[in-house]
């Protein structure tokens, strides 16, 4: 009876240190997810920023939008690699909108999403109701933007288009992210600052034949896809 009562306490004290050690396994294996989660969403965030794409002359196809809160959201239009997330589904159309948002996930717990899709085009069903997931257990996604129109020039944390017109320089992005969706402060940060080399094409870049063609009075605007201004069926007359 002695020699069972020590075996039993063996194996209970055995089987204690076993499920401890499987429990710290599977804390240690979540936190490393979690974290290659976020940095492989900062990564995604510059690689899509850094190709970021704008037309003055077709600007309301090309805005730039973002907001912050417990809400955030941030939409552009890119030109993507072949590498990027879902490309095969769009095939060649490589000049995409995306569209990152914080959104509650089906535990109840905030979380990073990407939908996209083709230029001129809304997301479809498919995007709507299954976006790509990049993070999960979100406590803040933040967005600042390097405002040159201060004096002296400063990070602001809203970014107007209709007031500019133009990309942003450099956005600074600060994503911080929980370990689990019960805890209540965030055991992961990332920040980094984004510099979006592009700049918004201008009109005159996008359509040089309507600067060599001065417009006569009463000839209508220059509609995108129409080279000189000449409205759909007219053809310019031979030696003007």
């Amino acid at each position: 009876m002695i020699a069972i009562g020590i075996f039993s306490l063996v194996l209970a004290s055995i089987y204690s240190s076993w499920t401890a050690i499987l429990r710290a396994s599977k804390a240690g294996l979540d936190v490393a997810a979690s974290v290659q989660r976020s940095r492989i969403a900062i990564r995604m965030l510059e690689d899509s920023l850094g190709s970021a794409q704008s037309y003055a002359a077709t600007l309301p196809y090309y805005f730039f939008l973002a907001q912050n809160g417990s809400e955030a959201s941030l939409s552009f239009v890119a030109r993507l690699s072949k590498s990027f997330p879902r490309s095969g589904k769009f095939g060649d159309l490589d000049v995409r909108r995306l569209y990152f948002s914080v959104e509650r996930g089906p535990e109840g717990s905030p979380q990073l999403v990407l939908r996209q899709s083709a230029l001129l085009m809304e997301p479809d069903i498919d995007e709507k109701q299954h976006p790509i997931v990049l993070v999960k257990n979100v406590k803040a996604f933040e967005l600042q933007f390097w405002d040159t129109n201060r004096n002296p020039p400063d990070w602001v944390d809203e970014w107007k288009e209709a007031k500019t017109n133009q990309l942003p320089k450099l956005v600074m992005i600060t994503l911080k992210v929980a370990d689990d969706p019960r805890s209540r402060n965030a055991q992961e940060e990332i920040s980094r600052i984004i510099n979006l080399p592009a700049m918004t094409v201008q009109r005159i870049w996008q359509m040089p034949q309507q600067a060599q063609q001065p417009r006569q009075p009463g000839q209508p605007g220059v509609l995108p896809g129409q080279p000189g201004g000449l409205p759909p069926g007219q053809v310019r007359p031979s030696g003007r």
